[in-house]
């Protein structure tokens, strides 16, 4: 299982006015219990800010709030978080790997594309990637706690199975459970409407940037995207371990379309900017044996694009068969097109893969 997880700030400090240290080695126990059982694990942190403060010995209740104050903190606090982390995964033998990006990162589609093949690559050699949203530069981020909604674009970003958001709150309530007694635990949310929304309410908290709200919103922009999700208690015992083994814990959000329906949906929405012609061995390859294409079978590159663009797949005969998302840009291809893959790096001096478009950001029509 491949399994986003998500940890704000109230849950890092436990209680505390510091991050508190023992919370990160149960963060890192059960992680790396998780990674040696077989799941594919990635952290996006808060906590920069929070840290910077706690080095610095800012009193919370004197603290600036202009925005250059909080991206000072962040730039003070982001380093010495990570080396918390370093140090605490080393004890169980696990590499970190740090990856600070912002929603406009994962917008532009060069960006994401990178952003997704290094993100999986880290996976394949079981080193976990722990990610923050850059708050030097990301000043909407630090206002609006998108740190939420970065770990849905996450979970997006690699095919997530399972976002966990780990918060300082039981899961969701049918009202604010701190000012309403007889609040209840909403142990599934279905449907993602109205009236979940108006009851998640904002944040109360005067250390992290998100609330109930944000949370939300990222569950119902995960789940669109194929992931199912889990708000849950970042202080309950094993509380990632036994979400993961499909116990009952928090609130959970079911996914509402596949991966294969969400990027298809994704794919073929989007505008084409050029166009690829491909020999009858490579359109057998990928219409019969779901391969990914490669560029010895392609015969002639129309219009100019960029790498992650949309481009229409073309067989001889000049019929449309599929469209996908290009590994390479429409001058590289001109290139190294016809050749074989191990080819490309020494043509190019450099490569982004063997395929030209691969299988999983492919769709035959």
């Amino acid at each position: 299982m491949r399994v986003v997880i998500k940890v704000g700030t109230n849950v890092l400090r436990a209680g505390t006015e510091r991050i508190h240290r023992p919370r990160l080695i149960d963060l890192a126990r059960q992680i790396a219990q998780l990674s040696r059982e077989g799941h594919e694990l990635i952290l996006v942190s808060s906590g920069a800010i929070f840290t910077g403060r706690e080095l610095l010995g800012i009193d919370r209740r004197v603290q600036r709030k202009d925005i250059p104050h909080k991206q000072m903190l962040a730039a003070v606090g982001q380093g010495r978080l990570l080396a918390l982390y370093q140090q605490i995964f080393e004890m169980y033998n696990m590499v970190v790997a740090q990856a600070l990006l912002t929603r406009a990162d994962l917008a532009n589609r060069t960006r994401y594309l990178n952003a997704r093949n290094t993100l999986l690559l880290l996976l394949q050699h079981k080193i976990l990637p722990i990610i923050n949203e850059n708050d030097v530069v990301a000043v909407d981020e630090i206002k609006f706690g998108d740190n939420d909604k970065l770990s849905a674009m996450v979970a997006n970003l690699i095919d997530a199975d399972l976002l966990i958001i780990l918060t300082d709150q039981l899961g969701l309530f049918t009202a604010d459970p701190r000012r309403n007694a007889n609040a209840e635990l909403i142990p599934q949310v279905v449907t993602i409407d109205e009236t979940i929304r108006a009851i998640a309410g904002g944040s109360s908290s005067t250390v992290g940037t998100g609330g109930m709200t944000t949370k939300i919103e990222a569950a119902e922009l995960a789940t669109r995207s194929g992931t199912d999700v889990v708000i849950a208690p970042g202080n309950a015992a094993d509380s990632i371990a036994r979400i993961v083994a499909g116990e009952s814990l928090g609130t959970r959000f079911p996914r509402q379309l596949s991966h294969v329906e969400s990027r298809k949906r994704w794919i073929l929405a989007e505008a084409a900017q050029g166009s690829i012609k491909i020999d009858d061995g490579a359109a057998k390859a990928l219409t019969q044996a779901g391969k990914s294409l490669l560029a010895v079978g392609v015969t002639e590159i129309l219009g100019d694009f960029e790498r992650g663009a949309t481009i229409r797949i073309l067989n001889g005969r000049g019929q449309e068969i599929g469209r996908g998302i290009a590994n390479y840009s429409a001058n590289n291809l001109r290139t190294i097109y016809g050749k074989q893959s191990h080819q490309i790096a020494d043509i190019l001096g450099y490569e982004y893969g063997p395929t030209v478009i691969h299988r999983d950001n492919l769709v035959l029509v």
